[in-house]
């Protein structure tokens, strides 16, 4: 999770955040070498007098400067493209797990089990224990199992919701009406916390996510602790 005073993203827990952090990095040193170059051209341009005069028209400046910034684009379309395509591809997930956004909690369904379902409400400042993070601690966390394919299935009951996990690469709105979906996988184990990130009412920053991701195994044990 994030830290005070931590200006760039959060530490990456899965493969698509991976990608989306050198793709940050990537388009940010081409946003810096344009910048520098504009601003050494200003520079340039107020500090002497002089004119050259094969610049004022030459076919070759113009076709540089047009070319140029359309060899920029395609550079940060094509990897922002595959990037995109890996977000969307959902491959034999191994389980799928239901996500409905109410006001102002969360409903988790795993629809692979037979009535594994509970509500996730944010735990009051009143109630926490030390060492909780104040509103980011639920009362029923998200047990999901690392290195594995998981399936989310988001909609929500009344209002459009944003379902997003920074750390794992997740951002999607449960629509009322709609069931969208993103795919999940994590590289190691850990707690991993979100909020809603669509203003949903007077309580949108009051229903966060948590998810927990450990060895299969341990999901085992949990799961049939419940069931």
């Amino acid at each position: 999770m994030a830290h005070p005073t931590q200006l760039g993203m959060q530490d990456a827990s899965s493969p698509i955040m991976e990608e989306l952090s050198y793709f940050h990095d990537h388009t940010l040193m081409i946003v810096v070498l344009i910048s520098s170059l504009v601003l050494y051209i200003i520079t340039l341009m107020l500090s002497t007098k002089l004119t050259h005069t094969n610049t004022m028209d030459a076919q070759e400046v113009e076709m540089i400067w047009t070319i140029l910034p359309a060899v920029i684009l395609i550079m940060i379309a094509l990897p922002s493209l595959r990037i995109l395509y890996m977000m969307d591809e959902i491959d034999n997930p191994s389980m799928t797990v239901k996500a409905m956004g109410h006001q102002w909690y969360w409903t988790y369904e795993y629809t692979d089990y037979e009535n594994l379902n509970f509500d996730s409400y944010m735990i009051p400042t009143s109630e926490l224990s030390p060492g909780d993070l104040r509103l980011l601690e639920v009362d029923n966390r998200v047990v999901l199992p690392m290195e594995v394919p998981i399936r989310v299935l988001v909609s929500s009951e009344d209002v459009l919701h944003s379902w997003t996990v920074p750390s794992l690469g997740l951002k999607t709105d449960p629509i009322p009406g709609r069931l969208n979906q993103v795919t999940l996988t994590s590289v190691r184990p850990g707690l991993f916390y979100g909020q809603c990130s669509e203003i949903c009412g007077s309580n949108h920053s009051f229903m966060p996510i948590v998810l927990e991701l450990v060895p299969y195994y341990h999901f085992q044990t949990w799961s049939l602790t419940l069931l």
